[in-house]
């Protein structure tokens, strides 16, 4: 009897240092699980806010720049001509018929659909011109049909060119540095005969003389920029533009999205013409609205969704563009954890956070609202 009761004790105490065990387990398992989820939303999060408050830094308040109007240019392709933004290409803001480029771009619902009952999902781009790189120690001439040349903006052709670049660099990188220089897939916003023209990089550079450098612009550029620009009689690949532009400037078009063409979904960062990289996996919601300012009627039209379309969520932007909006607002991201964290038959669930968050658009537009 006394050995009967000892190891029914004994299995008590047993079983209970083994259920401690098993919470101890799963509670070591979840926290691992949720820190390295909220590291690697992070980092996302922290690159997306980033970019998004950089965008239309260096192309002037309020820009907004015309495009080509003959074939809509696109962003979200690469090279390929893969698109990747729910399986389409983005396409730029139109007034009337003319396509224009803002230093940021609302993309309400073009993303997949990861739940049927959340609906769609968003994307964002934002553009801005990238200050790392120097090209605007170069003057670009139009030298040939589909090509520019960039030369010196000083003669001699021996550098530091005066004001071009910042304390301590005494020359700018090469055109075709292996680094920072210009590739395939590249944006570069130049003035050509008065008109500001947006152009992509289609081929390799090419060294021609002491500093100077020949890049093509050839009209099969797929995100559709090469054409004649709106306002201009002539382009790069039309009759060549005799035309030599100050400071031009290489431009950044970054695109976020979600792919869930793989499993678990990303969260994507597109540059211009080149492939994207994935930030984020398992991103299963993405959803943005804007604050814009009404310079007309000094108003305030806040939380759009779809800003300028004038729908029912957003009868207070009707009209406005895309260069008024003032804030960006992060309504969810979320992420899941990969694995459901289940241990020794404990089910814990997938764990999830959701971001929820603000960012001024601060180089996008600005009203002077103190007195004289």
């Amino acid at each position: 009897m006394e050995m009967v009761v000892s190891m029914a004790i004994g299995l008590i105490v047993l079983g209970a240092a083994v259920q401690i065990y098993i919470q101890g387990v799963g509670a070591t398992w979840t926290v691992t699980q949720r820190a390295e989820m909220q590291q690697d939303f992070r980092a996302a999060s922290n690159i997306l806010t980033k970019d998004l408050s950089l965008a239309g830094a260096g192309l002037g308040n309020g820009v907004a720049i015309a495009l080509p109007s003959g074939s809509t240019p696109l962003y979200g392709c690469d090279q390929t001509a893969k698109c990747y933004l729910n399986g389409v290409a983005g396409t730029y803001p139109m007034q009337g018929a003319t396509p224009y480029l803002y230093g940021l771009l609302p993309g309400y619902d073009i993303g997949p659909i990861l739940n049927p009952v959340q609906g769609a999902t968003d994307a964002v781009t934002v553009v801005y011109t990238d200050s790392s790189f120097y090209l605007n120690c170069y003057t670009a001439t139009v030298t040939a049909k589909g090509v520019v040349t960039f030369a010196p903006a000083a003669s001699p052709t021996t550098w530091p060119t005066p004001g071009c670049l910042p304390t301590g660099v005494t020359s700018p990188q090469a055109v075709n540095d292996a680094v920072a220089g210009l590739t395939a897939g590249d944006l570069v916003l130049m003035t050509l005969g008065g008109v500001q023209v947006v152009a992509e990089v289609t081929g390799p550079v090419t060294l021609t003389g002491t500093n100077t450098y020949s890049v093509p612009f050839a009209n099969s550029d797929v995100l559709k920029m090469n054409q004649t620009p709106t306002g201009a009689t002539s382009g790069l690949n039309s009759a060549p533009l005799s035309a030599t532009g100050t400071s031009p400037t290489r431009i950044l078009v970054i695109t976020y999205y979600l792919d869930n063409t793989v499993s678990p979904s990303r969260l994507m960062r597109q540059i211009s013409g080149h492939s994207p990289i994935p930030v984020a996996e398992n991103i299963v919601y993405l959803k943005f609205s804007y604050d814009l300012f009404n310079d007309s009627t000094n108003t305030v039209a806040v939380n759009q969704p779809n800003p300028g379309s004038g729908d029912s969520n957003d009868t207070a932007s009707a009209g406005l563009l895309p260069n008024q909006i003032t804030k960006i607002n992060i309504l969810n991201m979320a992420i899941d954890s990969t694995l459901m964290g289940s241990q020794f038959g404990q089910g814990n669930g997938y764990q999830r956070l959701d971001l929820q968050t603000s960012v001024s658009a601060r180089n996008l537009t600005y009203t002077n609202e103190y007195p004289n």
